[in-house]
């Protein structure tokens, strides 16, 4: 059985004083945006398909974003919820609190769980003064190791000002520039690492752009930043985000990416990605790579890429695929990372759990689900894989 929340869309209170919305877990994340700014409020989560995906399911995935340099994932904007548990009762934990130190923080055990613990239907969400000020910028680096340097000037001018530091390779450029029809390199260095950084704030605008330019300057200096330019105005800011946001539908429409969603410190980004290619690459040589990434958080999607005549042409593309995918994901382990950064497991990535989570992580969360939904009800299959005892052998398997 499906069960969909799409007719729970109500704003069901705003209150701009404590900062807090109350909504059903059906409500369009790009409505809640909107709901947020009429009021004079921001909701930071933002991700590609927020004029479609739903809140609830924003919720029960920790979905992550663009944001999640200064705001955190969604975890870290929810107060309270509404949950639905697989025995029938309502727990209704709409609590609009900064401080409930009450024993367990519930919340948190249906964030990012998937449906497996309860179907979320209304949640308190954290909203933030709606920022006044803006400056935007498009870098080209020499390499991800620059981009850490340069991520480093940022933090020690700006602080909770930077707001974003996405980064991209020459390779995912050229895609979204051949594939998606009005995008443009904001730079005419293309054969680089690319870099965009936002800096957002409640002050003056003018203070934010000086703050930009003088940091950019250091990177230059530094001999950091080969090409770079910045946003003058509302309209090249959101040309600059569009070329981001345009790079799963370039991806699509050129070939076959095995995309990664790695996550490891910050300062192991550069060794991360350079191991990864090089570990992918004793599989397949010279295979590409598109590469982008929420770099300023440590999130990157570092993603093998077959033209579809290539991946037309493998003879086992499961085992290939197995293959390059753990090569990567042991990678990420080996720097005390994690193979799902904000896309969550579902049925997809079970193995992976199996493999790279620790036994006593997965016996507590089969003891949180046994306690939950000892039925097994809600979103079986997903999330976490059978335990090594509850495996069906080959006699018990058979159809009879």
């Amino acid at each position: 059985m499906i069960v969909a929340l799409t007719r729970m869309r109500k704003i069901r209170s705003l209150d701009p004083i404590n900062n807090t919305m109350v909504v059903d877990a059906g409500c369009v994340l790009a409505t809640i945006q909107e709901t947020a700014v009429a009021a004079g409020r921001f909701y930071p989560v933002s991700l590609g398909a927020e004029g479609s995906c739903q809140i609830g399911g924003n919720i029960a995935t920790n979905a992550g974003g663009t944001g999640v340099l200064r705001y955190g994932n969604t975890r870290d904007n929810v107060l309270g919820l509404e949950v639905v548990l697989p025995d029938g009762r309502i727990w209704d934990g709409l609590y609009a609190l900064r401080k409930n130190n009450t024993g367990y923080d519930l919340k948190h055990l249906f964030i990012g769980s998937e449906g497996t613990l309860g179907i979320i239907t209304g949640a308190v969400l954290k909203l933030h003064p709606l920022p006044t000020a803006e400056a935007v910028a498009w870098l080209a680096v020499d390499s991800p190791q620059a981009a850490l340097d340069v991520l480093g000037l940022f933090q020690a001018a700006c602080n909770s000002r930077l707001s974003a530091f996405e980064l991209m390779n020459a390779k995912q450029i050229a895609l979204v520039l051949e594939q998606v029809p009005g995008r443009r390199c904001p730079v005419a260095q293309i054969d680089s690492w690319h870099v965009l950084v936002e800096l957002s704030d409640t002050g003056d605008a003018g203070a934010l752009a000086a703050t930009m330019q003088t940091v950019l300057e250091q990177a230059l200096e530094a001999g950091l930043v080969s090409d770079g330019v910045v946003a003058a105005s509302e309209a090249q800011r959101k040309a600059m985000w569009l070329v981001r946001h345009s790079v799963s539908e370039a991806n699509k429409k050129a070939g076959v990416g095995l995309t990664s969603d790695s996550a490891v410190p910050v300062s192991a980004v550069p060794a991360f990605i350079a191991q990864a290619m090089s570990a992918v690459h004793a599989i397949i040589p010279d295979l590409p790579f598109v590469i982008v990434g929420h770099m300023g958080d440590g999130n990157v999607h570092l993603i093998p890429f077959f033209s579809f005549a290539q991946w037309d042409a493998l003879d086992d593309r499961d085992v290939v695929s197995e293959r390059i995918r753990h090569a990567v994901n042991d990678v990420a382990a080996s720097l005390r990372g994690t193979f799902s950064a904000e896309h969550g497991v579902g049925r997809t990535l079970m193995e992976q759990m199996s493999r790279y989570k620790q036994p006593v992580e997965l016996a507590l969360m089969r003891a949180v689900k046994q306690a939950f939904d000892p039925s097994g009800l809600f979103n079986p299959g997903h999330v976490l894989p059978p335990s090594a005892s509850s495996r069906p052998t080959a006699t018990s398997s058979r159809g009879d």
